[in-house]
């Protein structure tokens, strides 16, 4: 099988999306398929508005189609719903071919915390770019719940992992030298620093000890200055972020509008537990029996759930992010897609092969 990935989330960017991505065709790969990946890389690019560090390929459909033409793959997933990913969709019509998509990210959230557009708007307009494709990849059970209440169609329950070699377990929390002197418990955020991730709910918090971020994003600057105490690390790399996540006591994870939150498994497979809110990928990965104390705890008060979180053990924390397998969730992707050829196209393709031999 050959596959076509069309993507606006990919290297250089640092976030959830990419992470996914890398992995899942890591698995594709390795289980004896072809990819190619038509990415911003391949395009003329220009700063997303209002979200700094994320480039979007200017006018790519005449290249887009040209590309997806010459690709004759078997499969196509479009991840992202960007540039890229409305110009495959519009090739993918054009031409009676069969898609999958997924839906990683609540952007109708982000869009009107960053340029006011209304919720209800961007769920029009992501519902008619999904309402074409076979199968809608969702990560969580409630967002596919919400999705499906907000009549989309074709979901498809889906799951994330994580990968336990790089981020080792470590059976108590130390100090990384990339953190010089700090002051434990450590308290610690990574993500975007952006609109959507509610990263203030975290720094306003009263806590003993010391906070800890590591991201990039459109709030960074301001935030700065507002906390100058705070430990201000910048984008790692994975290794590096292992060692960080090892050094901390508990992930703060403020944000409401992830769908899932590889972050927090990356924590726990460290031995770092998790206080979170109990919205959709809080509930996903860390379970949705709140009485019951996993890897992490939920709570409506951020801080009651990091003093619960500072209590549980390391070793339950990557246990329970041991539940997570990046080749469940790579074969369930495979098991997802779709042939992009109906059987009749496929013979009229090889007709049209012989013909020219």
């Amino acid at each position: 099988m050959k596959l076509l990935l069309v993507t606006d989330a990919w290297h250089p960017q640092v976030n959830g999306v990419v992470t996914t991505l890398v992995e899942l065709l890591s698995y594709v790969k390795k289980t004896g398929h072809e990819v190619e990946i038509i990415d911003p890389s391949l395009f003329k690019t220009r700063p997303c508005p209002g979200y700094a560090g994320i480039d979007l390929a200017i006018r790519p459909k005449k290249q887009v189609f040209k590309i997806m033409q010459a690709s004759n793959a078997d499969c196509i997933h479009i991840a992202t719903e960007g540039p890229l990913g409305w110009a495959a969709r519009a090739y993918c019509i054009k031409n009676k071919l069969a898609f999958t998509t997924a839906f990683h990210t609540k952007f109708p959230e982000i869009l009107k915390a960053a340029v006011a557009l209304p919720v209800w708007l961007g769920y029009i307009v992501f519902r008619h770019f999904h309402s074409a494709s076979s199968g809608v990849m969702v990560p969580t059970v409630d967002v596919y719940q919400h999705l499906e209440k907000l009549r989309f169609k074709n979901l498809r329950s889906w799951t994330h992992g994580v990968d336990t070699n790089l981020f080792q377990y470590q059976s108590k929390a130390f100090i990384d030298p990339m953190l010089g002197e700090q002051t434990q418990p450590v308290s610690l955020f990574v993500g975007r620093i952006s609109y959507e991730k509610n990263i203030d709910a975290f720094l306003k918090m009263d806590l003993p000890g010391s906070k800890v971020v590591v991201g990039v994003g459109p709030l960074e600057n301001s935030l700065k200055a507002q906390y100058p105490n705070v430990k201000w690390l910048g984008i790692l790399n994975r290794p590096q972020l292992a060692k960080i996540y090892a050094s901390a006591d508990v992930l703060v994870f403020p944000s409401k509008a992830d769908t899932f939150g590889l972050v927090m498994l990356e924590a726990m497979a460290c031995g770092t537990p998790v206080a979170a809110y109990p919205v959709d990928g809080p509930l996903a990965v860390l379970g949705d029996d709140l009485s019951k104390v996993q890897g992490g705890v939920m709570d409506l008060d951020l801080k009651v759930a990091w003093i619960k979180a500072l209590k549980i053990s390391r070793w339950n924390a990557r246990q329970h992010a041991e539940r997570f397998s990046w080749d469940k969730a790579g074969q369930q992707f495979i098991d997802f897609l779709v042939p992009a050829k109906t059987p009749k196209q496929l013979e009229v393709s090889k007709a049209l092969d012989l013909s020219q031999v």
